[in-house]
C-alpha cells in the first residue's frame, strides 16, 4: 500500500453538517485505502453520525473541538478568537504536518483567512488565491481567482495563472492548459489599468500557454481550461454562474412536468439528460482548493452534500501524490521569488529612508 494521505476534514463546517459531512468521509474511506481522515468537531454529533456504518476504524480518528465558526461570524475575529473550533484545530493540524490538507464547508471568508494566518503561503507565493473548477461545454475550467484577493496587483495575477496552469495540467491531465485573462473585450487595448498590464506581463510569460482575453460569455464553451481574474471579478463570475445554472433547471422541469406530453418526453429524455447534468455537475471536481499554501486547503460549497465532500477527499488525495507544491516550487522558481521580493522591499526601504533624509534637510 501506498503512503497515507492524511486529511483533516470539518464535521461542523456548512448546511448539512455534520450528517452529509460525515457520510462522504466514509464513503471516501471506504473506496480510498491510502486514505487517513481526522474528523474535527463535537465528537458526541460526529459519533453519533458514524454509529452504524461501516468503515476502516483504524483509518479515521476524531479530535473534539468545543467551537463552531459560525456562516455569519466576521472571518478574521472569529479565526483570532475561536482558538477551539473545528475550523481553527484542522488548519492547525495542516501548519504542524500533521496532516497534508484540510477540507470544510464552512464560512468561505474565515477559511480563506484561516488558510494564510495560520497554514502560511510557500515562501515566494504573493498571494493564495481561491480556484474552484467551473463545468464547461468542453470539459472543467479553473476560475482564479474567486475570493481571496479583492483587490489585486499585476504580479499577483501572473502568478495566479501560473499556479493554475500546473494545477490543471497535473491534476486533470490537460498537456498544455490554455490560459486567458476575463476581460471585457478579447482586445489588448480593452479592460482597466489591472488587466491592460496583466495582458501585457501574461504574453512575456514563460511556460504557460497563454490565449489572450476571453470575455466571460465564452467560458461556459470552454474556450479556456484556466480563467484568470482578480476576486472580485471572479466570484461575480461563479455566482452568476451557478445562479443560472439554478434557474435553466427550474424552468427545465417546469416545461417537462407542466402537461402530460411533456411528462412522457421527460421520461425519453431521462437517460440522455441524466448524463448532461453529471457533466455539468461541479460537485464532481471536489472543492475549490487555496492554492500557493504550504499544505491543501480546500473549501467546497456550504450546501455539500457526501458526494461532493468525497470528491473534495479524492481531490487532495491526488494533489499529494502528484507532489503539486513540490512542481509549483520548482516551475514558478519560488525561492528566487522570494529572493527578489526581499531584495526589492529593502530597496523601497533605502529610498523612503534616503527621501526622509532630504526632507528632514539631513
Amino acid at each position: 500500500m501506498s503512503e497515507f494521505v492524511h486529511v483533516a476534514v470539518d464535521a461542523m463546517g456548512g448546511d448539512n453538517a455534520p450528517a452529509e459531512i460525515v457520510k462522504g468521509v466514509v464513503n471516501a474511506l471506504n473506496g480510498c485505502p491510502n486514505l487517513k481522515v481526522t474528523l474535527t468537531g463535537k465528537e458526541d454529533l460526529v459519533r453519533a453520525e458514524l454509529s452504524g456504518q461501516q468503515y476502516p476504524a483504524d483509518q479515521l480518528e476524531i479530535l473534539n473541538c468545543t467551537e463552531v465558526v459560525e456562516m455569519g461570524e466576521h472571518p478574521v475575529n472569529a479565526i483570532r478568537t475561536k482558538k477551539d473550533s473545528s475550523m481553527v484545530r484542522g488548519l492547525r493540524l495542516v501548519r504542524e504536518g500533521v496532516c497534508d490538507a484540510f477540507v470544510t464547508a464552512g464560512n468561505s471568508g474565515a477559511v480563506l483567512a484561516g488558510g494564510q494566518l495560520i497554514v502560511l503561503k510557500l515562501k515566494g507565493i504573493e498571494r493564495a488565491p481561491l480556484a474552484p473548477i467551473l463545468p464547461t461545454a468542453k470539459g472543467p475550467v479553473l476560475l482564479i481567482d474567486c475570493g481571496a484577493n479583492m483587490d489585486a496587483r499585476p504580479s499577483w495575477l501572473v502568478q495566479f495563472a501560473q499556479m493554475g496552469s500546473i494545477y490543471m495540467r497535473n491534476m486533470t491531465g490537460i498537456e498544455n492548459p490554455r490560459v486567458g485573462l476575463i476581460n471585457v473585450g478579447t482586445e489588448d487595448d480593452k479592460g482597466s489599468a489591472l488587466t491592460l498590464e496583466v495582458n501585457k506581463l501574461l504574453k512575456e510569460c514563460p511556460g504557460i500557454n497563454y490565449v489572450g482575453n476571453i470575455e466571460t460569455r465564452d467560458l461556459p464553451e470552454g474556450v479556456v481550461d484556466v480563467a484568470v481574474t482578480d476576486a472580485f471579478t471572479g466570484n461575480a463570475v461563479l455566482k452568476m454562474y451557478e445562479g443560472v445554472a439554478k434557474v435553466i433547471l427550474h424552468e427545465l422541469k417546469e416545461v417537462l412536468l407542466s402537461t402530460v406530453a411533456g411528462k412522457i418526453g421527460a421520461l425519453l429524455i431521462k437517460p440522455s439528460l441524466r448524463g448532461m447534468l453529471k457533466k455539468f455537475d461541479a460537485s464532481e471536481y471536489g472543492g475549490a482548493p487555496l492554492l500557493g499554501l504550504r499544505g491543501l486547503v480546500v473549501k467546497a460549497h456550504g450546501n455539500s452534500k457526501a458526494a461532493e465532500i468525497q470528491h473534495a477527499l479524492e481531490q487532495c488525495i491526488t494533489f499529494k501524490e502528484k507532489k503539486i507544491n513540490d512542481i509549483l516550487y520548482t516551475e514558478m522558481k519560488l525561492e528566487e521569488a522570494a529572493a527578489n521580493r526581499v531584495k526589492n522591499r529593502d530597496k523601497n526601504k533605502d529610498n523612503a529612508d534616503r527621501n526622509n533624509g532630504t526632507e528632514k534637510g539631513e
